[in-house]
């Protein structure tokens, strides 16, 4: 068990390395004064790109806020409407099951453009374009499915017998779930959260057509930085952008790890 945790824990170190690797030329931009090529290092280094983004005026603040507080809302609804559907799906065979699994798939299935153009025309008879709740509605549609389908396959590994064991002993259903189920899945219900968090994170598309440039979000700062000519504020801003998902892969290497006895959050290590 040791070497096979000693595997798994080089896989995920290599992993590691190759997510971040890409950044370093990012985070070198975002410091460098002068930067000519064929050097391998700025000749010059300024805070010129980060200042940029604190000056007043700079609406990144605002932006970086408003992603926070989106994804975050994303990603405490998506759980929340994908967990009871994942244990659904997952502990229960029923007909037309292919059928439900489709339909759940069906909102990242379409182009997104197409089905948020007709979303778009929905929400501005319901006044909800152009506001902060509208896009955080329309983050729910890529979110939910992946989340739905992560803790479908987390739940049909489970066989019940802890839960049934529960009931035996006189616990409720709900004390069963909150004891027992919920801290064997958590380390399922953390990855799911973690995609829903990173997909509403990244979006562009959507909250461009649904927030129609009201609701400013830092995508669409990095995109509008892209289409210009200063590599040191696109890159400050890259760097802003993947912060996230660094977060995300080192809460993974830390608390999803077989070899780490604590589990995630200190739950207990689920075999």
């Amino acid at each position: 068990m040791d070497k096979r945790n000693r595997s798994a824990g080089i896989a995920l170190a290599l992993a590691a390395v190759l997510v971040t690797t890409p950044l370093l030329p990012l985070a070198l931009w975002s410091f460098a004064g002068e930067w000519r090529f064929p050097d391998l290092l700025p000749a010059s280094w300024s805070l010129r790109g980060w200042e940029a983004l604190l000056a007043p005026g700079s609406r990144f603040t605002e932006a970086v806020l408003n992603s926070l507080v989106i994804a975050a809302a994303v990603t405490a609804a998506a759980v929340v409407i994908g967990l009871p559907a994942g244990m659904a799906l997952g502990t229960h065979d029923f007909r037309l099951k292919g059928v439900v699994i489709f339909i759940i798939l069906l909102p990242i299935l379409v182009p997104p453009l197409a089905s948020t153009m007709g979303i778009h025309l929905t929400f501005i008879r319901l006044g909800l374009a152009d506001t902060m709740f509208g896009v955080f509605l329309v983050h729910l549609v890529p979110t939910v499915p992946y989340t739905a389908i992560i803790l479908t396959s987390v739940f049909a590994e489970r066989t019940g017998e802890l839960e049934e064991a529960a009931r035996t002993l006189g616990a409720g259903p709900w004390q069963a779930f909150w004891h027992v189920t919920l801290p064997q899945v958590a380390p399922g219900v953390a990855v799911a959260g973690l995609f829903a968090f990173l997909i509403s994170w990244s979006q562009y598309i959507l909250t461009v057509l649904i927030g129609g440039g009201t609701v400013i979000t830092l995508p669409m700062l990095l995109f509008s930085a892209a289409s210009g000519t200063d590599p040191v504020i696109t890159s400050t801003l890259a760097v802003v952008f993947a912060l996230p998902a660094v977060v995300a892969l080192l809460l993974a290497l830390r608390y999803l790890n077989p070899g780490n006895e604590r589990g995630f959050l200190g739950v207990g290590k689920v075999s």
